[in-house]
């Protein structure tokens, strides 16, 4: 396993990460605790997590992921072997049963420290490795759509988030911050406000990366380069249709489109044709689809590590297994024609 600079830190991360918002829904305790002790026995030292975790978010499952992973803390006695991320919800118009009254999540001074106890509770730990804005507490759209949409409602102050996460750090709850779903605007907006109030300095950023979705590449890289603000990125298989699995309409039992069917970017437009494409560039190489999206996502150079996930123990060796894998340069020149042809259809 490779190990890369966490931001300017000093602190060196798996270029995997395991990412476990399965467990508690699709998977169990035991599962959960399974497959903990298989990626720290092949080289990961970083889980990572948030308080709406298992996906799909519902108040009866709320906190079972940190859950799993606490009690996989207390039997293993590892905390010091492994780095533990997790998130505290941003804005929404829908989440109103995080907290112990019925509120819509903000990232309120108040919120916030009610998020950050009830995480360190349930993961029976005194700190946060990595404690990350789950997503902004701005009236705009995320997670889907490539074109900024500002939405109505008024911005919560980025000074006072800030200023929240630094008495995080200070009182020794959280070691390092970071952001997820962020805009170039956003990165560098907390970046700012932190050198200007000396006020801790995000070290990563939280994005969905992948064959389908290279949007990063477009703005925030450069922040990653000039910065060292580190990229763990999410959704390599892009909700693992990049496996081939859903292929023809397939409906594999257990799957998540299959339980939920709630992963509606990825038949859009020119999604389902990229897809296929890549697919078929794996099978015609002699590579698994799913390893091939996971060694691309490793081998780019802004990238610090790539975030994967999986319900069987069978999925997790072979995603760890794409660590290694090297890809030719004649595999790499037919991705980037593919994206030449269909270029980011799933943002």
């Amino acid at each position: 396993m490779e190990y890369r600079e966490l931001g300017r830190t000093g602190v060196k991360v798996s270029a995997l990460t395991l990412g476990t918002m399965t467990y508690g829904e699709q998977n169990t305790e035991a599962e959960g605790h399974a497959q903990m002790d298989y990626a720290v026995d092949r080289g990961i030292n970083i889980f990572d997590a948030a308080e709406i975790y298992p996906i799909p978010p519902k108040a009866q499952t709320q906190g079972a992921t940190e859950s799993v992973i606490g009690t996989w803390l207390a039997s293993r006695k590892s905390r010091d072997k492994v780095m533990i991320a997790t998130k505290v919800a941003g804005r929404s118009t829908v989440i109103d049963w995080l907290r112990d009254e019925p509120m819509l999540s903000r990232q309120s001074p108040a919120q916030m420290r009610d998020a950050i106890d009830k995480s360190l509770g349930r993961l029976r730990t005194d700190y946060v490795d990595l404690y990350q804005l789950h997503w902004p507490d701005r009236p705009m759209r995320v997670f889907e759509g490539l074109e900024y949409e500002r939405l109505p409602g008024d911005a919560h102050a980025l000074h006072e988030i800030l200023e929240t996460l630094g008495e995080f750090v200070a009182s020794g709850k959280v070691r390092f911050i970071g952001l997820s779903n962020e805009t170039p605007w956003g990165v560098m907006s907390f970046l700012r406000l932190a050198q200007e109030h000396g006020l801790p300095r995000a070290v990563s950023i939280q994005n969905s990366f992948n064959l389908v979705n290279r949007t990063y590449e477009v703005g925030l890289s450069e922040i990653t380069y000039e910065e060292q603000v580190s990229l763990l990125a999410y959704s390599p298989l892009g909700q693992g249709y990049l496996t081939g699995k859903y292929e023809d309409g397939a409906l594999p039992p257990g799957a998540r489109k299959t339980l939920f069917n709630r992963l509606g970017r990825y038949e859009k437009g020119n999604g389902p044709r990229a897809i296929s494409a890549y697919v078929a560039l794996a099978q015609k190489h002699g590579l698994d689809p799913a390893q091939m999206a996971i060694s691309y996502a490793v081998s780019r150079p802004f990238m610090t590590s790539v975030i994967i996930g999986a319900t069987t123990m069978e999925q997790l060796k072979t995603d760890i297994d794409a660590a290694t894998l090297v890809l030719p340069e004649t595999v790499l020149e037919d991705i980037d024609q593919i994206h030449l042809d269909y270029a980011n259809p799933c943002p």
